[in-house]
């Protein structure tokens, strides 16, 4: 992903509200696989860490990304946004700049 698409990006998540909250229970398999269902539904999506978590936000981002084949757009404080582009061509909303 280059610079020109993660700051588009950033730009479309400022609006959208945070869907998932990650508490202290960590990263369960049903989060993961909630948060890969929804990526796949709505391609960019922005997740809170309570702060009752015990892991750090950077940390929950690289795990996401990993098993949800899922890109981070960005980390702030508490917050994640991760992006991943929709399988079927029908269904994507966002179209990346080049």
């Amino acid at each position: 992903m280059t610079s020109k698409q993660r700051s588009y990006l950033k730009g479309l998540a400022m609006n959208i509200d945070p869907i998932f909250q990650i508490g202290k229970s960590s990263l369960t398999p049903e989060i993961t696989n909630a948060i890969a269902e929804a990526l796949e539904a709505r391609e960019l999506i922005k997740i809170t860490i309570l702060k009752n978590c015990a892991d750090d936000g950077n940390s929950i981002a690289s795990i996401l990304s990993e098993r949800t084949r899922s890109e981070v757009v960005q980390v702030i404080g508490r917050k994640i946004v991760l992006y991943k582009q929709a399988k079927d061509e029908t269904k994507r909303k966002i179209a990346l700049p080049k």
